[in-house]
């Protein structure tokens, strides 16, 4: 089976390559192995918007910190974050706890 993408204008799965570019046989479409592969990982809050760097998002569990008896309560609001790909995917920094790094299922956009 091939691994390439399929066609993003007719998502045929007969695509092919033809140097640097990839081509649809049914529509025709051409476009470039790089863009096909430079999307990277998309992040979602628990309603399932996406998040981008610099979003203010709230808390909608309270949450325990690993490590320490303060709780991160339901409603916080953390301002300015930053996406990282791992398991917990965003970090921020947090009024009155401090830096650290959340999941993105417990958090929605405002």
């Amino acid at each position: 089976m091939s691994d390439l993408p399929a066609c993003p204008q007719c998502q045929s799965t007969y695509t092919y390559e033809d140097g640097a570019l990839l081509i649809c046989p049914e529509c025709g479409h051409e476009w470039s192995a790089a863009a096909a592969g430079a999307e990277g990982p998309v992040f979602k809050d628990a309603n399932g918007n996406q998040l981008q760097d610099g979003d203010t998002v709230t808390v909608i569990k309270d949450l325990k910190v690993k490590g320490s008896s303060l709780v991160v309560k339901v409603g916080t609001k953390v301002k300015n974050i930053r996406l990282s790909e791992g398991d917990h995917d965003i970090d921020c920094k947090i009024d009155g706890i401090g830096p650290m790094q959340l999941k993105s299922e417990f958090v929605k956009k405002i």
